[in-house]
């Protein structure tokens, strides 16, 4: 724990303690210092919120419902379980919320072509969908191993108008997709604008990203008072970059007495290596722009991460995760590939929703912690994907021909 408010960082430097930090390439220091200085007026700037706000619930559909997921607490019999239902959103997950936010700082940078990285493909569709909505150029990187399992987006995002450039460098995944679109940043200054999808990357991205997200945590604090007259006893989300998971927990973080779980992806189990857990099983080092918890030899070379949910298949972590696991704020657990198909099985049967793979990870530890607290306990997950994108990948897995 620390004194003060957990909201008061990061510092002006974009650190939170000894993570986070501006690890870039000269040529892109004036950009990114702009970019926090547009950012940090415009956070104030009335108009530009209300806009953000309109369309959130114009376009996006927010509020998220909170549902309070009866079938699954009856046979979990313990705590009382409601989902903060984000992939009912438009384009399926919490991702257009960020996104929404950096568009419109985009146009008042008057910046037209944007540019993104993706994994599981839910940054990439809701990259072009707001670009498609303000008229504007969009190119994706994507790594080729995900643009295989990864189908129904790739095609979503071709019919909203965005350029997808496969990347075969390292893993081709969402780590080498992220170095090619900063390759693109260095070379396209002048008029382009990087949607980074999560809560990493160089200052201020991570606390950009997290600001944006958190209306997910406001949404809920509201809901809940409403439904219950009390705050939860405790919030689950599931950890890749660290976008939704900061949604949830923000509001919440000074909030001592509700007690915090992120849940990365164990992979095919943490001893085997070939996992994405970086805060159980990694140390810290640079990538990216930042200083986090990365999965590295003994050299400091980065491994290749492993998860059957593209969208939490990174190396990495959001800087201020780091910070919340070293402060103990935050607990972190994590959840191996048959441990969220499992979950994944049971919330389709019991409550008739389909969750992405990510999510499934973070219903895989509430099925461990819920049936040990008493009726009393009020937990609350974020919901914060739907599953169709990976009916494909998962048909696969499960050898069930469709």
């Amino acid at each position: 724990m620390i004194k003060g408010s957990y909201k008061n960082y990061p510092d002006k430097n974009g650190n939170f303690g000894q993570y986070g930090g501006r690890y870039v390439a000269e040529t892109l220091m004036p950009l990114i210092l702009e970019v926090e200085k547009k950012y940090l007026y415009y956070k104030k700037n009335k108009k530009f919120n209300d806009e953000f706000i309109k369309l959130s619930k114009d376009y996006i559909g927010r509020p998220s419902p909170l549902y309070y997921a009866k079938n699954l607490t009856e046979y979990l019999g313990g705590a009382k379980i409601y989902f903060k239902r984000d992939e009912l959103n438009h384009t399926g997950a919490h991702k257009i919320n960020n996104c929404l936010g950096q568009v419109l700082l985009a146009l008042r940078m008057n910046k037209k072509r944007i540019i993104a990285e993706t994994g599981a493909g839910q940054h990439g569709v809701a990259t072009a969908t707001v670009c498609a909505l303000f008229g504007l150029e969009c190119i994706v990187y994507m790594g080729k191993k995900d643009i295989e399992r990864q189908k129904p987006n790739v095609f979503k995002m071709n019919l909203l108008g965005a350029k997808i450039v496969p990347v075969e460098s390292g893993s081709a995944s969402l780590k080498d997709a992220m170095n090619e679109a900063l390759r693109d940043w260095v070379s396209n200054v002048e008029n382009t604008f990087y949607i980074i999808g999560t809560a990493a990357g160089p200052h201020p991205y991570p606390m950009m990203v997290r600001d944006f997200q958190s209306i997910i945590g406001k949404e809920l604090k509201k809901q809940i008072l409403k439904e219950e007259k009390r705050l939860p006893n405790s919030l689950v989300a599931c950890i890749g970059g660290g976008s939704n998971s900061l949604g949830l927990f923000y509001d919440f973080l000074d909030e001592k007495k509700v007690s915090l779980y992120g849940v990365e992806a164990g992979g095919k189990g943490i001893k085997t290596g070939k996992h994405a857990a970086s805060l159980n099983a990694g140390k810290p080092g640079v990538l990216h722009g930042n200083k986090t918890y990365l999965i590295q030899d003994n050299a400091g070379q980065i491994k290749e991460a492993h998860s059957i949910s593209a969208g939490l298949d990174y190396p990495g972590i959001g800087p201020e995760h780091s910070w919340l696991k070293d402060t103990g704020r935050v607990k972190y657990v994590y959840a191996n590939d048959n441990d969220a198909i499992k979950a994944f099985k049971i919330c389709c049967k019991l409550e008739g929703i389909i969750p992405a793979l990510e999510p499934a990870h973070a219903l895989s530890f509430v099925l461990k912690l819920a049936p040990k607290q008493t009726k009393r306990h009020i937990l609350v997950m974020n919901m914060c994907g739907r599953g169709d994108k990976d009916l494909d990948s998962l048909a696969k897995h499960l050898k069930i021909k469709i």
